[in-house]
Formats: C-alpha cells, sequence, structure tokens
C-alpha cells in the first residue's frame, strides 16, 4: 500500500474506514491495470455505480470529479467502477466481490481492502456501455414560476411554461 496516497485520500474524505479503502483499492487497480495515474481534464472518466466513500478516494487520487464532467454517477449501489480511458480506448470495469471478511469488524474489514491482492477483492470485465461523451456547456433558462435559473436540458414545458425540475409536476398513470 502507497501511505502518501492513503493518506491523501483520508484527509479529503475526512476518515479512514473501509468504504474509502474499496475506493484507494479500485484507485491501485486503474494505476496498474490501465497505467493511469491521474486526469488532468477528461482523459479517464469514472462512471461511479454508488455514491459511498470509495468515490471520493477517486476524487482525491485519480482527478475524476463531477465539476470537471469525469466522474459519472450511475446508481446502481453497486461497489462498481468503470473507467475509459479517452486517448488509448482502455476500459475497465471493477466491482467489489462478495466476502466472508465483510463479516469482520470496522478495522479488519479495512486492513483486508487494503492488503489482499486486487484480483482477490474485486472482479475485473470491460464495461458494457460505451464511454459517454465529453461534458458539454448548456444555456441556461429560468424557471417561469420560482425564478431559478436551470440548464436548458433539465428543464420542462408545463402548462406553457419553461420550468425547472423542482417546479415541474410529473405526470404518471399506469405501469
Amino acid at each position: 500500500m502507497h501511505k502518501e496516497m492513503w493518506e491523501k485520500a483520508a484527509a479529503f474524505h475526512g476518515h479512514q474506514c473501509p468504504g474509502l479503502a474499496i475506493g484507494f483499492r479500485a484507485v491501485e487497480a486503474v494505476r496498474e491495470k490501465m497505467g493511469i495515474s491521474q486526469s488532468d481534464d477528461e482523459e479517464l472518466v469514472c462512471v461511479t455505480e454508488n455514491d459511498a466513500c470509495g468515490v471520493d478516494a477517486i476524487q482525491a487520487l485519480l482527478s475524476c470529479t463531477f465539476g470537471k464532467g469525469n466522474l459519472i454517477y450511475k446508481g446502481s449501489g453497486k461497489q462498481a467502477f468503470s473507467f475509459f480511458a479517452r486517448t488509448s480506448g482502455q476500459k475497465l470495469r471493477m466491482c467489489l466481490k462478495p466476502n466472508e471478511h465483510r463479516n469482520q469488524d470496522r478495522e479488519a474489514w479495512q486492513d483486508y481492502l487494503l492488503n489482499a491482492a486486487l484480483d482477490e477483492i474485486f472482479s475485473f470485465s470491460e464495461p458494457t456501455f460505451d464511454v459517454p461523451e465529453k461534458a458539454r456547456i448548456f444555456n441556461t433558462l429560468v424557471c417561469e414560476v420560482c425564478g431559478e435559473g436551470a440548464p436548458e436540458h433539465k428543464m420542462r414545458l408545463q402548462d406553457g411554461q419553461t420550468v425547472c425540475l423542482d417546479c415541474f409536476n410529473a405526470y404518471e398513470r399506469g405501469w
């Protein structure tokens, strides 16, 4: 384990925990299996299937962030991460394997995650989807109900008015 990197991730996250260790090891897997250390812009894209502690390690150590548009949330709830290298075309998905060590106390579980072989804790495959498009900048429209601005792709038309998602009353019937 690279102690300085672990400490950097923990400082960003606020504490050490097993969830952070999952993301930390995901970063190590990207570095080892893809040969990538960080993303200055959008060269490396991470699609995370969870919004848990491990995502902080990915932000802190690989520089994949929501603000740059190279960290994308796909909420399946799984401890899974898909990485795409735009320049080389490499792609890698990893998912935390079910493991009997999970039933240990937090400290033992964290220790196991930090020290076990990567192939022991993650299953590796190719993502089943293509690399997401690069981030786009959209025009801001003003909601005619609340007066707040939002990007045009997040606005809806309702009763002849342009409204934001917070003010939009979805019409849903049936299945």
